[in-house]
Formats: structure tokens, sequence, C-alpha cells
């Protein structure tokens, strides 16, 4: 699947720069361009690999928003038409789906990633989709309800929305620091073998992915959520069925981009590694047991060619709103929103007022 990368904010260029990073050392040429976005000079600076420009010279003199989503937001408008020039040669024909990139705590990402997106839905036919992180729980009460109110707008706006909540893939014990190194790798990771599921490599499978796939499971819209596991595997097929499972079912249960979400509209199982190693019996297997575990007859399933001792699945899941963690991130938005706007000596209701609906 070929995609175009913008990367908002300091968290969205940092993973956008390991996806390209990533991309390009695996050799698999799903990325063709990508662009990494921000107010503060200093964040851009730090990345290398991809092309950067600064928004909003002007309002803030490159010193970033101070969290403010609403500066965010306000800097992406007045600036969009560059941005969107500076795509030019990035965004092509050959583009399958464009993926905005943003950590929806902070200011610049949070507020200007609806934004973008909500502009670049008019301008190509291709699906845009929004790739979101979510503050972890013990980040302030100021991420929480930038993320909150940025996820409401970006769920109406972005073609699918895949959200990585930050308490998920990350070691215990971790400092914040190393937490945020690790998380980005894996994003790096399981989301740059997303995309490319369906690219030409060496080896053939007997059942390849490829992007219509992806694009028909994220077709429902709403939040998207991804798995991953891999183990070694045998030499013999005949003896990874039971590793298909197993790696199937972990990816589900235990190493989702959003814990405790498995209820979907649809989804897709990628079974990655030596094609001569994939049982497809194995493969079968799993994607029935998908099917009863997300409660969906739009279940797709396929191999990914890969040279590796190891069996890998990835599982997407679309329109999988029904997450408890949602729910609970929801509830954890609407607290910090009070506990802002009581600072502010302002008055709120809940989340569902009007400026928290339409961040823009």
């Amino acid at each position: 699947m070929k995609v175009a990368l913008i990367g908002i904010g300091q968290a969205g260029g940092k993973v956008t720069e390991r996806l390209t990073r990533f991309d390009a050392n695996m050799g698999f040429e799903a990325v063709q361009g990508a662009l990494a976005l921000n107010s503060a000079k200093p964040d851009l600076q730090s990345i290398e690999f991809v092309d950067t420009q600064l928004i909003g010279a002007d309002r803030v003199n490159g010193h970033g928003v101070g969290g403010d989503n609403e500066l965010g937001s306000e800097i992406m408008q007045s600036d969009v038409q560059e941005v969107l020039g500076a795509l030019d040669g990035r965004i092509t024909s050959r583009s399958d789906a464009i993926v905005v990139v943003a950590g929806l705590g902070g200011g610049t990402g949070s507020g200007g990633a609806p934004v973008l997106v909500h502009n670049l839905q008019q301008v190509y036919d291709v699906p845009v989709y929004a790739l979101g992180i979510l503050p972890g729980r013990n980040e302030g009460a100021l991420y929480q309800a930038n993320a909150g109110r940025s996820l409401k707008t970006l769920l109406r706006e972005a073609d699918s929305t895949l959200l990585i909540d930050n308490d998920a893939w990350h070691e215990q014990g971790e400092s914040v620091e190393d937490a945020f190194e690790t998380i980005n790798d894996k994003i790096a990771q399981r989301v740059g073998l997303l995309f490319a599921s369906g690219e030409i490599i060496d080896g053939v499978g007997e059942s390849v992915v490829d992007s219509s796939e992806i694009i028909n499971t994220l077709r429902s819209g709403g939040v998207s959520v991804l798995g991953y596991a891999s183990e070694v595997a045998s030499e013999d097929s005949s003896e990874n069925i039971r590793t298909v499972m197993t790696v199937a079912r972990q990816a589900l249960l235990t190493g989702a981009s959003m814990p405790d979400a498995t209820a979907a509209d649809s989804a897709l199982l990628v079974i990655a590694g030596q094609p001569d190693r994939i049982p497809r019996k194995g493969v079968e297997k799993a994607r029935r047991w998908l099917e009863d575990e997300t409660e969906s007859m739009q279940v797709r399933g396929g191999d990914f060619p890969l040279e590796s001792e190891r069996l890998g699945a990835l599982v997407l899941l679309g329109g999988a709103e029904r997450s408890e963690r949602i729910s609970a991130f929801m509830d954890r938005a609407r607290e910090a929103n009070k506990t802002q706007q009581s600072e502010a000596t302002d008055t709120i209701d809940d989340l569902t007022d009007d400026r928290l609906e339409n961040l823009f």
C-alpha cells in the first residue's frame, strides 16, 4: 500500500520520520513521500530523514503554541495553502492513501491535524486517514482535554482514525523519555508492515494482501485498531498451525494499539513470514477465530511474504468504537476538560459542547 505521510507536531514528526526510515531500511517502498510540520522550530531541527516545514511563524515566531490546540488549529488554517503546495510531488497518482500523523495531546498536532485532514479531503480523491496517538493516563489534564477534542473532530473528518494508546506499547518501569522511544519504534515497525502489505518484495505468497483489502477494511470509518505479535517458526509449515493461531490471538488480545478493542465492523488478518512456513490451514483457522471474536462477517485474510525466521500476525480492525478503553479515555477527557475550564473560570456541561465538537 503506497502512502504519503504528513506528520504534525513533535510526536507526529518523530513518528513520520521513524516510519519513513523503517520503510527505507526494509526496502518496502510503501512510503512515497513524507513531510513533517511544526510550529516549534527546535523540534523540526531534530528531524533529519524527512523534509520539514515551519508553520505559524507570523503568529508564534517558531516557538510553538504551548499546548493551545485552538491556536494550533488557527495556525494550520492560516498556512494550509502553503502546506498543500509543499505536498506537490509527495502525493502522486501512485498514492493509495494519505496518512496524517499526530500526537493528540499537544497543541500543534491536536489542533492542526483535523484542519489538514479536512482540506486534504477537498483536494485529493484517495482515502485520507489519521494516525492519532492518545496521551497516557499519567500525562496531564491539558493533554487529555486536547486529545478528547481533537479525536471527536478527526473521527468526523478522516476516512478512518488509527488510534495508538501511549499506555499500550511501552514496557513497565521505563522512563517517560524511553517509553516514547519504545512506542515510536513499535509504531514504525507495525504500521510500516501494514503499509508494506501487498508491495512487491522477494517471495510469493499464496494469498497476498493488497492495498484494496486494507482500504476495504477501513471503509466503515470511525476508529481503527492495529495489533501485532510474532513467534519463532518451524521450517515445516505443518508444525506452524498452532503458531499462527497463537500469534493471531496475541495480536488482538494482548498486542493491540487500543487494548480491549475486539468487537469491530470489519477486520483484516495478515500472516507475515517465509511463504513455505505459512500453513494454509492455520491461516484459515485463525481467520475464522477472528471472525467469531470480532463478531464481524467482514474478515479478510492473507499472506505477507517476508524473509524472517519468525511468523508474525497483523490484525487490523475497522469500526472499533465499542472498545472499553476508548470509553475510558473519553471519560478522562471529560474530567480533564472540566478541570481546564474550571481553572479558566469558565463553565462547561460536558464534552459534547459545540466548542468541543467543532475544533475548527
